[in-house]
C-alpha cells in the first residue's frame, strides 16, 4: 500500500516569532500572576505578626503583682498540645476540683464583641469552648481564676468560634470590662494590667488571695505560639 505524500509548508517565519512572543507573554504574566498571589499570602499571615511585634511594648513583659511571687505554683510547662489546656503543665499535681456543681458559666467582652461566650470548667478542648484551667479558684472568690482561649491571625477573629475567639485580646486596655455570669450571678471585672510571659512562665497559675482576680491567657502573636498574653482583671462590683 502506498501513502500519497503530502507536502506540508511551514509557517511563515514571521508568524512563528509572533507565536513564541505571546506563549512568552503568557508565560510571564503567570509567573508574575503566580509570584503576586504567593506574596499576598506570606504578607496576609506575615504583616499582622509583624504589627503585634512593634506595637506590644505596653505589655510588661514579664508576671508581676497582682499575682504574688510568694502565691501557690500549680504546674510546670513541658510539652504542649495547645488544644487541651491540661496538657500545658503536665507535671502539674492532680488538684481537687473546687466544691461546686456547676461545670459551665459565661463569659462576656463587650470591647471585644464577645458575648455569653461558655467557659468549660476543667475542659480538654479549646475548639468547642472556653476553659478554666482545673483547680483554679471559681469566679467571685478569692484567689485566681484563669481562663484559657485559642487564637489565630486576628484578620479571621469570629466571636462565635472558639478557634478565634481570644485572637483579639491584645486589643484591650487598663480599665476594659469583663463580664461573667456563674450559677445565676453577673461579676463584673476590670483589666488592671496586661502582660506578656515566656511560654515556660507558669507563675500565670499562682493562687494569691489577697482579692478576686481573673486571668485569661491565649498565645501571642496571634496565630503563633512564640509567648502568652496574659490579661489581669479584677471583681469590681457584683
Amino acid at each position: 500500500m502506498t501513502i500519497p505524500y503530502r507536502y506540508l509548508k511551514s509557517a511563515p517565519l514571521g508568524e512563528r516569532l509572533a507565536y513564541q512572543r505571546k506563549m512568552a507573554f503568557i508565560w510571564r504574566g503567570l509567573s508574575l500572576l503566580i509570584l503576586t498571589a504567593g506574596l499576598i499570602l506570606i504578607s496576609n499571615a506575615a504583616l499582622p505578626i509583624l504589627y503585634y511585634e512593634l506595637t506590644n511594648s505596653r505589655f510588661t513583659q514579664k508576671l508581676i503583682s497582682p499575682v504574688s511571687s510568694r502565691g501557690i505554683i500549680l504546674g510546670e510547662d513541658v510539652n504542649i498540645n495547645y488544644a487541651n489546656p491540661k496538657t500545658w503543665f503536665p507535671v502539674a499535681p492532680v488538684l481537687p476540683p473546687q466544691p461546686s456543681r456547676i461545670t459551665h458559666y459565661s463569659l462576656s467582652i463587650p470591647k471585644l464583641k464577645i458575648d455569653q461566650a461558655a467557659v468549660q470548667i476543667g475542659g480538654e478542648d479549646l475548639m468547642v469552648s472556653l476553659v478554666q484551667y482545673p483547680g483554679t479558684t471559681l469566679p467571685g472568690q478569692y484567689g485566681n481564676t484563669v481562663i484559657f482561649g485559642h487564637s489565630v491571625l486576628p484578620q479571621f477573629f469570629s466571636p462565635k468560634n472558639y478557634k478565634t475567639i481570644f485572637s483579639t485580646l491584645p486589643k484591650l486596655e487598663e480599665g476594659d470590662e469583663i463580664l461573667v455570669d456563674f450559677d445565676g450571678i453577673k461579676y463584673r471585672y476590670l483589666v488592671r494590667k496586661l502582660v506578656e510571659t515566656e511560654p515556660g512562665d507558669i507563675t500565670v497559675l499562682e493562687q494569691n488571695y489577697d482579692s478576686q482576680w481573673l486571668s485569661l491567657i491565649t498565645c501571642v502573636p496571634p496565630g503563633t505560639y512564640l509567648r502568652r498574653l496574659v490579661i489581669r482583671a479584677q471583681l469590681v462590683a457584683i
